[in-house]
């Protein structure tokens, strides 16, 4: 057999100089983007005040799997690590697949977040969009500056990029915290909680809410601390307080806002119930619901935030981007001129790349509600590697330093498996096929670069230990199509191609007994311990200094 390429012993052209702070602002900032624009108003139309359910759900997910990338991000702390944290478990087909996923959520996110404050823009420069929201020629040329304006900044390097992301989160935080106190002491209506009762929708309007809404996409985030382990001073204390401690603050800040969303509402924004709450004109969610209580002066606050948060949200993930091209180059995936770097440590090459990319990614998804669900299953698909490599980690590097180590690990990574597989279906059909069409693209693109020899680590593919994955990903199709869920959610008559032949609570039961099988088919065929520390190489815990 070909014996595995190891991964090299260090990543030399990244500098270790972020610290704490600056990771949890990577994470955090990453987290308090364009979702608190948006989310509260798509997850009322969903579920109604049961919205409030809706996001405790969401949040007690998130929350699993970043326990998961807790200890696994300190363990390996190695740039792009969700990218390759299936690497070292499974080898390099599940390790390429994973790494494409990650890759393939990394890069939409900027231009969302572009979207996003172009939405608000346009509502003071009409030039910006059309009347549905699409982008006009002079739009087009303007998110082209907004996507120019996050790789200059990275080409400054981590140091630059870290005190710049912090200061424009100390703003996203705080923003929103403004909203939620100005909102709460001047319009607080009760009543409005029990209209048309608890959960209008039911049980799927709850579930549906968690992925079709925006719930899930206003969480993500949590992992960009993992994705910059290689440039840390202290990943072995600050990793795991920096993913923790940045999903509590997002939970936290997200939940205000949907209780003060809900009870200022005026009862005019009822008039044809929770599924059909709108606003005058284009006014954003809060910036309307400001204005319609007087607060002129927070829906200016809101407009500019529009601009600064999606874009420190924006500017994270360009740079993650670039260090997943740069993880997947350095495991053979990629060609090999991602792991160029400049003098500063920034990975130049990726970095172009995810701009162009990005640019591309505004032609089929002109709008902010057309891309959220799309990114929040490939991003979720990607959260999944990392309960399955969890598990077999703990067996076959069990001698690795843990400075964070789950308590119940060995229970909580099936249901952290589990528990992504739930949020990937409750997507919908219609969201999933689309996302399966991107995957077939991924692997014509990762076989290319492999036929044509454009990296010198050419990996071993590791066949044998990714021979569940064929499966998953197609058992997954299967359920989302023979289910009854869609991205428009319980509430329209629109049909998305479902069938809804397995009843509600019956698909929960088939999605769980299905991610078990395929968890434990992947523990038992998961590497030999050997080639996984062979895969690992030289990976250390950085001590603080």
């Amino acid at each position: 057999m070909e014996t595995p390429t190891a991964a090299a012993p260090e990543d030399p052209g990244l500098k270790r100089d972020i610290g704490l702070i600056g990771l949890v602002w990577a994470s955090g900032g990453s987290i308090i983007g364009s979702g608190w624009l948006f989310s509260a108003l798509l997850a009322a139309q969903a579920a109604g005040t049961a919205a409030l359910v809706s996001w405790g759900i969401g949040a007690l997910a998130i929350i699993v799997l970043a326990f998961v990338h807790a200890e696994l991000g300190a363990m390996y702390p190695v740039a792009g690590g969700t990218a390759r944290f299936p690497h070292y478990a499974f080898g390099s087909a599940a390790g390429a697949s994973f790494g494409w996923f990650s890759w393939l959520q990394a890069v939409t996110v900027a231009p969302i977040e572009v979207m996003a404050s172009l939405n608000y823009l346009s509502i003071h420069a009409p030039w910006v969009q059309t009347g549905k929201n699409h982008l006009t020629a002079g739009g087009y040329a303007l998110a082209v500056a907004f996507m120019a304006f996050f790789v200059i900044v990275n080409f400054f390097g981590i140091r630059w990029l870290a005190h710049t992301n912090s200061v424009a989160t100390w703003w996203k935080v705080a923003v929103p915290l403004v909203t939620v106190i100005a909102l709460a002491a001047t319009a607080f209506h009760g009543g409005n909680f029990g209209y048309q009762g608890f959960a209008p929708f039911g049980a799927k309007g709850v579930l549906s809410a968690i992925s079709t809404s925006g719930i899930i996409f206003a969480l993500l985030g949590f992992e960009q601390a993992d994705q910059l382990a290689g440039e840390s001073r202290d990943p072995a204390r600050d990793l795991p307080r920096a993913v923790i401690g940045s999903i509590l603050i997002g939970v936290l800040v997200y939940v205000a806002l949907q209780v003060v969303f809900i009870a200022a509402l005026p009862q005019s924004a009822f008039a044809h119930g929770w599924a059909s709450l709108t606003f005058p004109g284009k006014t954003g969610p809060f910036a309307g619901l400001a204005t319609s209580v007087g607060l002129g002066w927070l829906a200016v606050l809101v407009y500019i935030d529009a601009v600064v948060s999606p874009s420190g949200t924006g500017l994270i993930y360009t740079t993650a981007t670039s260090r997943v091209s740069y993880g997947l180059s350095r495991n053979g995936y990629v060609p090999a001129v991602f792991e160029r770097t400049t003098a500063r440590g920034v990975p130049w090459i990726g970095l172009l790349f995810a701009f162009v990319i990005g640019l591309i990614v505004f032609l089929p998804f002109p709008t902010w509600q057309k891309l959220v669900g799309f990114v929040t299953s490939a991003s979720v698909l990607m959260y999944a590697g990392a309960p399955l490599a969890f598990g077999c980690l703990r067996r076959q590097d069990p001698d690795r330093p843990r400075p964070y180590r789950l308590p119940g690990g060995m229970f909580w990574a099936p249901v952290a498996f589990i528990v992504a597989n739930l949020i990937i279906y409750w997507a919908g059909w219609d969201t999933l096929w689309r996302l399966g069409v991107a995957i077939a693209l991924g692997y014509l693109l990762l076989g290319g670069s492999a036929l044509l020899g454009l990296n010198p680590r050419t990996p071993h593919m590791d066949w044998r230990s990714a021979q569940w994955l064929p499966v998953y990903l197609a058992g997954m199709g299967v359920l989302s199509w023979q289910g009854g869920f869609c991205s428009t959610g319980p509430a329209s008559a629109a049909s998305c191609g479902a069938t809804d032949a397995i009843p509600l609570w019956w698909d929960i039961a088939l999605i769980a007994a299905f991610s078990l099988a395929v968890y434990f088919w992947a523990q038992s065929v998961r590497l030999p311990d050997a080639e996984t520390r062979e895969y690992i190489g030289s990976v250390e815990v950085i001590p603080g200094g």
